[in-house]
């Protein structure tokens, strides 16, 4: 019996190979996306306007001879109009109020309170500034209006009626509107090309007794920038 071959089967395979098919997504694993974010339109300190409003901290003296001194808290607002992307005037206005120690008396006046209302003009400079930072530097003169006499009617044994007198009485100043001048920097942290967060220390120099005398001020809050210089 003659032997059987296996049947050829080289035509099947001669021919060209089949075309590749696409990868697909294993299940459960979603398409890969081309993600756009918007770019950040940059901080080019071309603005012509700047306003800046916060909180404010600063210490004083509520009379020549008092040895301790006080605390104060409120408002700044302060605006600057760039002349170039150096250089600027600027207005500043400060409204505080606290309470502050007084001489030992019998007259039931205990940490009167106290105001000021500071309004200053002067120039603000940009020193050294990136796309998330900048630091300025101002010298700003001008006069704060003192009130000294909140609170001081007094008890009872109160010498009068009269709170300015009392004021007098137990230590502090009169009320009175005298020179007031702030030199410091700033440290703005860029929220982005409008807006921005600012530390602002300065040395408060004020002459409301016989000699000019220095505090310690700071604030804080929100830089806006708007207006194109040309």
């Amino acid at each position: 019996m003659a032997a059987q071959t296996p049947a050829d089967n080289s035509g099947q395979t001669s021919g060209s190979a089949a075309p590749a098919q696409p990868s697909q997504p294993q299940p459960g694993t979603a398409p890969k996306r081309n993600i756009q974010f918007a770019r950040r339109i940059p901080v080019t300190y071309d603005n012509r306007w700047e306003v800046y409003g916060g909180l404010n901290f600063m210490n004083g003296q509520a009379g020549q001879n008092l040895p301790k001194r006080y605390n104060m808290g409120g408002l700044e607002g302060q605006a600057t109009y760039w002349l170039t992307d150096r250089i600027g005037p600027a207005v500043d206005l400060r409204v505080d109020y606290g309470t502050t120690p007084v001489f030992p008396n019998t007259f039931q006046i205990n940490r009167p309170v106290v105001r000021q209302i500071i309004g200053m003009g002067g120039v603000q400079y940009r020193g050294w500034k990136n796309q998330r930072f900048a630091i300025q530097y101002h010298g700003l003169v001008g006069v704060g209006a003192g009130k000294f006499d909140g609170g001081t009617l007094g008890g009872i044994n109160a010498p009068s009626h009269n709170a300015a007198a009392n004021a007098v009485a137990v230590g502090l100043y009169s009320n009175r509107v005298k020179p007031v001048g702030a030199f410091g920097g700033s440290l703005d942290i860029n929220g982005s090309y409008r807006w921005a967060i600012r530390l602002q220390p300065d040395l408060i120099v004020e002459h409301y007794g016989t000699e000019y005398r220095e505090f310690f001020s700071i604030s804080g809050g929100v830089v806006w920038r708007f207006g194109h210089r040309q």
